[in-house]
């Protein structure tokens, strides 16, 4: 295909912005030309920012189809149970697709969306799990293979959500109940569960889990609370998840301290006085402790492989900053590293240890630890190129096994931790 290639985005948010926004990177490989978004002021903002046509401005991604295809890729960038809805039609319209995660909650949805793509081969469909195209994990991932450690034989690993992450996405935020979208750690952790299996090279035989809410509830509501921060609120002041420490004051985060990121969801001016305005109407504005969210502060998951190894992996909300940390144990050696550093540290047994600190080996480690600007470079490779798909290219084959695992530790949590064999649950059904 020739350059550039033009995008159709399919809802306008958080990450639907990210991905447009790499037409800045790569201005001669990649337009944006077309939109869609339920909030007419993203689609505003879309349409002045990529000088969108008027005529390909839309208000739902339905109404956008039924227009034919007006780019050469679609990116399904709506909520979680949307996607599989929106990337099917997608692909009979011809666009390649670039969906994000999940696929969907439902395994028999990721089953249909999996049979629709093998009827059109010569249209690529990738899953935006961004983090197998880190600098980050492919390090890990040229050391494992190269036998340096000897052979992995378990695998300990950290989501470090952030307390106010957690408030913002997982308890007032888009995310917060799994009945509306996802399970946590389908939502927020099919990335690991893709990259921790991607990382070893191995299937998964069994899973347990456990896990629950443990803070986020009515029960545990201070006295003098509030429905709303901004409502009179009694305990403001020395509460850590008051929304206008999160969103407007607070040092790590706070529009009026620099922060732009998490304030930037709650209304498209971003300024202080719209976010004060959401805050005093909107989700976002809401007491932590009387909220409607359902999904998990915490959840530890066990994973048994084929092999006999083992992977252990703990997503916490209740941590300062939201970041990953691996520690890989390994019969000749171990790894250890987080996301926060950038750095990774070997220690092959009886050798000392060796210090790789990868920050200064890249110059852009935004964005997933540059995740997101590598999964649309390499997306832009395969069309304009026609590279092949590579081991770490995200298609939904691969893509699947990460959502069997996360749905299987989300059957076992809600029952007990109880055991799932996982031979048992991918042919459940079939």
């Amino acid at each position: 295909m020739n350059a550039p290639i033009t995008f159709a985005i399919a809802g306008f948010g958080d990450r639907g912005s990210t991905y447009a926004s790499m037409q800045k990177l790569f201005p001669d490989r990649m337009k944006v030309v077309a939109v869609a978004d339920l909030n007419p002021n993203k689609v505003k903002k879309a349409r002045e920012l990529y000088n969108i046509p008027e005529e390909n401005c839309f208000a739902s991604a339905e109404e956008m189809f039924e227009k034919g295809r007006l780019a050469d890729v679609c990116v399904v960038s709506t909520m979680d149970r949307q996607h599989v809805g929106h990337a099917i039609p997608a692909l009979e319209l011809g666009y390649h697709v670039l969906m994000e995660k999940p696929i969907s909650p439902d395994i028999e949805k990721c089953r249909e969306i999996l049979e629709v793509s093998k009827k059109h081969p010569d249209q690529h469909i990738i899953l935006c799990h961004v983090l197998r195209y880190t600098n980050f994990y492919n390090t890990l991932k040229d050391i494992i293979g190269s036998g340096k450690i000897g052979e992995v034989v378990s695998i300990c690993a950290n989501e470090n959500v952030g307390y106010w992450h957690q408030a913002h996405s997982f308890v007032r935020g888009n995310w917060r109940n799994s009945d509306e979208t996802s399970p946590m750690i389908l939502q927020k952790s099919c990335h690991d569960m893709d990259i921790l299996t991607w990382l070893v090279g191995k299937k998964c035989k069994s899973v347990s889990s456990v896990g629950g809410i443990h803070l986020f509830k009515k029960e545990r509501a201070p006295e003098g609370s509030t429905d709303y921060c901004l409502g009179g609120c009694k305990i403001k002041d020395e509460c850590i998840f008051d929304a206008e420490k999160i969103y407007l004051t607070g040092e790590k985060t706070g529009l009026m301290q620099g922060g732009n990121w998490i304030s930037s969801v709650l209304s498209v001016e971003n300024t202080v006085e719209s976010t004060y305005e959401a805050l005093r109407n909107g989700p976002y504005g809401r007491c932590v402790y009387h909220c409607d969210n359902n999904v998990v502060d915490h959840q530890q998951t066990n994973l048994l492989m084929e092999d006999g190894t083992t992977i252990q992996f703990t997503m916490c909300a209740f941590t300062e900053d939201c970041y990953r940390y691996f520690k890989a144990m390994g019969t000749m050696g171990e790894i250890e590293a987080d996301m926060k550093s950038n750095v990774l540290r070997v220690r092959v047994f009886g050798k000392g240890e060796e210090v790789m600190d990868l920050k200064a080996m890249s110059a852009d480690l935004k964005g997933h630890g540059g995740g997101d600007s590598g999964i649309v470079e390499d997306f832009l490779n395969m069309l304009i190129d026609g590279a092949e798909p590579t081991e770490r290219t995200t298609t939904l084959e691969h893509s699947m096994e990460s959502h069997y695992v996360a749905l299987a530790a989300e059957e076992s949590r809600l029952n007990g931790g109880k055991l799932v064999d996982l031979e048992e649950f991918r042919n459940r059904g079939i």
